[in-house]
């Protein structure tokens, strides 16, 4: 990935794959919400899209730096994924473990979008240290939810 349009393109996906994980908490949420069931995981779910906020700034500062525009909305038609999209839509009169399994769901998607990112090959080292700085903290929240998950009987 030795081009400039090609990085471009790579931190794009993942800022629209951050905007897709927001939209499916911030779904979430509204279904603890309106069912006011589970509240205790909203500030988990709250931590996460602060983290993906965080994480979009981030990568569109880098988009910008190689002076190109930030994608905007989410990845419908985006090449790494759809599954926070499919989560969204599978919230709606569930019980705490499925919630819990859709969202887990979500968080191997962007796992596995920043891993094959990663994976490209030929970015800067700057960007995939940043890269691999966001991963760490996604696979962090990755495994809180399971771990959420799991302890569910």
């Amino acid at each position: 990935m030795e081009n400039t349009a090609k990085t471009v393109e790579l931190l794009n996906d993942l800022i629209l794959i951050n905007n897709d994980r927001i939209v499916g908490f911030e779904r979430a949420i509204k279904e603890i919400e309106e069912s006011d069931e589970n509240r205790d995981l909203i500030p988990v779910f709250l931590r996460c899209i602060d983290d993906s906020r965080r994480f979009k700034m981030e990568l569109g500062g880098e988009v910008q730096v190689l002076g190109h525009d930030i994608e905007q909305g989410t990845s419908i038609s985006g090449k790494l994924h759809r599954a926070w999209i499919d989560v969204k839509e599978a919230f709606t009169d569930h019980d705490r473990r499925t919630l819990l399994e859709e969202c887990e769901h979500g968080e191997d998607a962007i796992k596995k979008a920043y891993y094959d990112a990663m994976a490209e090959g030929g970015l800067p080292s700057y960007i995939v240290e940043m890269l691999s700085d966001q991963e760490s903290v996604i696979v962090d929240a990755h495994d809180e939810i399971r771990d959420l998950r799991d302890s569910v009987e």
